[in-house]
């Protein structure tokens, strides 16, 4: 494998004219490839494949490439400053990686030009220079998707016409299309994404997903610059599939709605066992409000800091916030000399209106996040209840 992709390297680095062949030697087409179970391959992948018969050169250009071993990798994950990069690998190698991963391989050639194909292919190459091939990642307008799409219509001697897709549909909603196996992962991306994921993504914008752009290409047009117009597409079909017999069963994990109301009727039985015994048990709240202010961390970093899209603003930040967490001291210092706190009346307060109203906010909020705001609002109730009837 490393043999094969160095001579493909060097072999990138030679000057090389695809218009020196005979028209039907070469052939350029996008590859879609389905989903896999990793979270990484829940919304499939793009690439694009170059062949020359002539040579017997079969390359996939692939701008989903990135590095764990990069220094501070996950840090700089975190902060949205995602590098990925062009990688190149022979078709062989490629399809054999996604026949192991039982996933199928959308090939549709593409309708181009001698002198368009010639074009693309220099784009690719230069692209591929150690100074150009890493860029900035951006899940919605600036993957593996959307730059295959890009450098089609940088070939082009004319303009790309798109059959829109207009039904009005928002980002979230797409994610939620591929995530629909995974509960887990779904819950996790609609806790870090915010109000700005809700927003109706256009014809073009939809194209970050992979198959929304292999459908874009479907009904796609060129029109040249001297008026004639031809299709993008010359020929579609499935060049790698999946089998049956190797489907995988899902792991059966307790979804994120049914482990936060298992949560919640613990905390309601242990609250109300502390309501007979006339007893705080501030221990609870320390396990709650802890966890609650670390994942408000998390949310607040990611609105505040991160360049990540679509994450902020956040409204989850009224149920999950960082003051839980600075505030825990004095919580537990309150509750062990059984005073009054006003946090907790005013935790109830904003938990209420939130329980209360959060079909109303601008943004889509996962149901699995109302037990968790109930196990919160419990506890607090509880407790500006038990001070209050101390103090009577």
């Amino acid at each position: 494998m490393k043999n094969s992709l160095l001579a493909v390297m060097l072999f990138l680095m030679l000057p090389f004219h695809v218009g020196a062949s005979p028209e039907d030697s070469v052939r350029v087409s996008l590859l879609t490839c389905s989903p896999g179970t990793e979270i990484y391959a829940l919304f499939g992948h793009t690439a694009l494949r170059y062949e020359n018969k002539q040579t017997g050169m079969d390359l996939v250009f692939n701008y989903g490439m990135f590095d764990f071993n990069a220094p501070h990798f996950i840090w700089r994950y975190i902060k949205g400053e995602t590098d990925y990069q062009l990688g190149v690998s022979d078709y062989f190698f490629f399809e054999k990686e996604y026949a192991m991963r039982n996933s199928s391989v959308y090939q549709q050639t593409l309708n181009l030009l001698p002198e368009e194909q010639e074009k693309l292919f220099e784009i690719l190459k230069e692209n591929y220079l150690p100074q150009n091939r890493v860029y900035r990642y951006n899940f919605f307008y600036d993957n593996c998707s959307t730059r295959p799409r890009d450098r089609i219509e940088d070939c082009i001697q004319g303009r790309v016409m798109y059959t829109e897709n207009n039904a009005p549909i928002s980002f979230r909603d797409i994610v939620h299309q591929f995530t629909a196996g995974n509960k887990w992962a779904e819950f996790g991306i609609d806790f870090c994404l915010g109000s700005d994921a809700d927003k109706v993504a256009d014809y073009r914008q939809k194209m970050f997903a992979p198959y929304y752009l292999r459908d874009a290409l479907k009904g796609a047009s060129i029109k040249a610059t001297y008026g004639k117009q031809r299709a993008l597409v010359s020929e579609a079909r499935e060049i790698v599939s999946r089998s049956a017999d190797r489907e995988v069963s899902s792991p059966h994990y307790p979804s994120p709605m049914l482990t936060g109301w298992l949560l919640f009727i613990l905390v309601l039985a242990a609250t109300y066992y502390g309501y007979k015994k006339q007893k705080t048990y501030w221990g609870i709240d320390v396990v709650l409000f802890a966890m609650a202010g670390a994942a408000g961390c998390v949310i607040a970093f990611l609105a505040s800091i991160s360049e990540h899209p679509a994450v902020s603003p956040n409204y989850l930040l009224f149920v999950f916030h960082p003051f839980h967490l600075l505030y825990l001291p004095f919580l537990v210092l309150k509750a062990k000399k059984r005073k009054k706190d006003l946090y907790h009346l005013a935790n109830l307060i904003v938990l209420t209106l939130f329980i209360g109203f959060f079909y109303l906010l601008p943004q889509k909020i996962n149901f699995a996040v109302v037990p968790l705001a109930l196990c919160l609002w419990i506890r607090s109730l509880y407790y500006v209840f038990l001070t209050y009837k101390r103090n009577r």
